[in-house]
């Protein structure tokens, strides 16, 4: 049995990162460990979700560059929810930016969103039987 426990991301900051998935999202802080030197083990979730974000402050000029830009500006991470009204309201008052109104799409209710770099992100509440 296999299944995907992470993915990194790059960023700038741990706490500014934190600050938004947590604060904004609503995501739960997994794990903050300190592993000296600067370094930091952090790990974000979706509330009720499997799968974290490994949150990795750039450090090199070519992660510093790629920071925001995880997928070339395509959207890169597909985040599911149960209630999407919910979430874009939510959201939309924490502050988070939306490129586009929502939309309804034969796999569901979907919005492309940016994270606090500019990586996009659908949100999707996906339709019933899909």
């Amino acid at each position: 049995m296999s299944r995907l426990g992470a993915v990194s991301l790059l960023v700038r900051d741990y706490d500014e990162a934190i600050a938004f998935y947590v604060g904004a999202l609503g995501f739960d802080l997994s794990e903050d460990t300190d592993m000296g030197g600067g370094k930091r083990w952090v790990r974000v979730t979706p509330k009720g979700g499997d799968t974290s974000l490994l949150l990795a402050k750039a450090t090199t000029e070519a992660q510093i560059a790629a920071v925001g830009k995880q997928a070339g500006d395509r959207v890169w991470l597909f985040l599911e929810t149960d209630d999407f009204a919910r979430d874009h309201a939510a959201w939309t008052a924490a502050g988070v930016s939306f490129r586009e109104a929502p939309r309804h799409e034969p796999y569901g209710v979907v919005a492309v969103f940016e994270d606090l770099y500019g990586n996009a992100w659908d949100l999707i509440e996906p339709s019933k039987g899909v």
